[in-house]
């Protein structure tokens, strides 16, 4: 009888690890042939980065070489830690560098709140058809390329525009805000708020519409008035998603705007007006500089990493999800 159990044991075993693969490889395809219309939408995007972004990366090569654009990589001669040293040597880079922290700083302090303050004053209001028709004037400048947006700045602020020829006809002193250095700050922030604060205000937006009503409902009843409402109910509420935005804007915070740059560059001095991005495109592609100007723009993408890992890490210690574990 032992003998007959102990058979019966090793001819019936449980399931088996194989057996358990295999229910799990199964499974994996019904769900793959599920979302297969998911997956062929997706796939045009993904075919974008991985060409675009993550292939590309291998020409990052060049920062290593004297590149010459009609020999290719393969043969253009190689040169070490040439770049490195030009490069770290320009004084343009630094101010460059200098420049883009600078402004970027800036548009984070003064850009930053303007969605999250438009976005609750456009929550607070009571009509529906007033919220919308707000929101799609505010929205609208987004989708204005920014040839168009300096255009307009520079016929309200520029030697011959309205602004001025206000002044000239009341007798005061005449402005060119386009060619003041030490107003080219100011102008950049002032048009960034103008075309993209209604944009950035659409997730603000999406979360506010998730904060349950009867904690307003609860704090009224307590007494507490609008003011301790926003900062102890609509604030909290509001800072996974807040979190979030900000480590987001902090890895692309050295991406100040190359075509808002570039368009009023060259009325301001390139020590006020120059930043990485078009130090770069001087550099490489202008002045056929290709390796040193590679290297600029890794040395922003390494900056930027660092400021998300950084970031994220202190939103973990905060008690926030961050962008990834």
């Amino acid at each position: 009888m032992a003998v007959t159990l102990a058979d019966r044991r090793t001819d019936d075993p449980p399931d088996s690890a194989a057996e358990s693969a295999r229910r799990s490889g199964g499974d994996r395809r019904q769900r793959l042939r599920r979302s297969r219309l998911l997956l062929l939408m997706m796939a045009p995007g993904v075919l974008y980065f991985l060409v675009f972004h993550y292939v590309a990366l291998l020409g990052n090569v060049i920062v290593f070489q004297d590149y010459l654009p009609f020999a290719g990589i393969t043969n253009s001669p190689w040169v070490g830690l040439d770049n490195f040293r030009a490069l770290f040597a320009d004084p343009d880079f630094w101010q460059a560098a200098v420049n883009t922290i600078s402004l970027a700083t800036l548009q984070l302090i003064f850009y930053f709140p303007v969605p999250v303050a438009l976005a609750l004053l456009l929550h607070s209001l009571t009509r529906g058809w007033v919220r919308k028709a707000v929101q799609s004037i505010v929205y609208l400048p987004h989708f204005i390329s920014w040839v168009i947006v300096v255009a307009l700045f520079q016929q309200l602020l520029g030697a011959a525009g309205v602004l001025n020829g206000l002044f000239a006809d009341n007798g005061y002193h005449l402005v060119n805000v386009f060619s003041e250095p030490s107003l080219f700050k100011p102008l950049m922030i002032a048009e960034l708020i103008w075309k993209d604060c209604g944009w950035g205000t659409i997730i603000v937006l999406a979360a506010l519409h998730n904060v349950d009503d009867q904690l307003y409902e609860a704090s009224a009843i307590d007494g507490a008035g609008w003011g301790r409402r926003l900062w102890h109910v609509t604030l909290p509420s509001l800072r996974p998603v807040l979190v979030l935005l900000l480590i987001l804007r902090l890895g692309d915070i050295l991406s100040v705007g190359f075509d808002q740059v570039l368009l009023q560059r060259d009325g301001f001095s390139p020590g006020v007006a120059e930043v990485l991005d078009t130090y770069t495109y001087y550099h490489g592609v202008v002045n056929g500089s290709w390796g040193p100007a590679a290297l600029a723009g890794i040395f922003k993408g390494l900056v930027g990493l660092v400021l998300i890992v950084v970031a994220n890490k202190v939103a973990h210690r905060l008690g926030e999800e961050g962008v990834y574990r």
